[in-house]
């Protein structure tokens, strides 16, 4: 089935407020939606326009990124597809905005780290949440590709749905070959989720993003 023309966003801000503030693209976790990844607007930054993204495969009661071959391994030309829906869009909305910043979640993680890795010079930021990097989807991801990029990369070490081997994989590249700015917290007992101290930490590494005192 096609995507829509227009992915479907809930927005933070009406749309009169928007100009001049950095936008923060939301990308909700599988089977979520935009509403439900709404919540957290109160406690991102008061600056930002956040647009909470719908995925465009309905899924599970709610919708996905991309088709996949098991948890955190999306097929190539699927996540593809929908980084291409997703920077048409972008190409409507960025102008007016002084800059462009994603937040993932889980499946949404990997879709943010995927346009990250096709586009990294759109981005001043990422917050990359209870995930993992698309790996072995057709995606640029040499040594450097992600260079002064600032990347904040929270997770549980013991989160029981993202496999190990796709965790240890994206700290050894996040850390030691991408060339981003990172930022690695670890939130013990968070699990499969997003807590206030974590959303605490985002919002204030995208101020420093922001602002350039990162």
């Amino acid at each position: 089935m096609p995507y829509a023309a227009t992915p479907v966003a809930r927005w933070s801000v009406d749309p009169g407020q928007r100009s001049d503030a950095p936008l923060v693209v939301a990308l909700h976790g599988r089977g979520s939606d935009e509403d439900s990844f709404a919540r957290l607007a109160p406690h991102l930054p008061e600056k930002a326009a956040v647009a909470f993204v719908r995925a465009p495969i309905a899924e599970g009661g709610g919708y996905a990124w991309f088709a996949n071959r098991g948890i955190g391994r999306p097929l190539p030309e699927s996540i593809s597809a929908t980084a291409e829906w997703l920077f048409g869009w972008l190409d409507t909305v960025a102008a007016p905005h002084s800059s462009v910043s994603l937040l993932g979640f889980s499946g949404g993680m990997a879709m943010a780290g995927g346009l990250l890795l096709a586009q990294p010079d759109r981005f001043a930021a990422a917050a990359l949440l209870s995930g993992t990097m698309p790996w072995d989807a057709g995606l640029p991801d040499g040594p450097g590709r992600l260079a002064g990029v600032p990347v904040f990369w929270g997770r549980d070490v013991e989160d029981p749905v993202i496999p190990a081997d796709l965790v240890e994989r994206t700290g050894t590249w996040l850390r030691e070959r991408s060339g981003a700015r990172l930022q690695e917290r670890l939130y013990p007992g968070l699990g499969h989720g997003i807590a206030l101290p974590e959303l605490a930490d985002v919002a204030a590494f995208l101020g420093r993003a922001w602002d350039g005192s990162f």
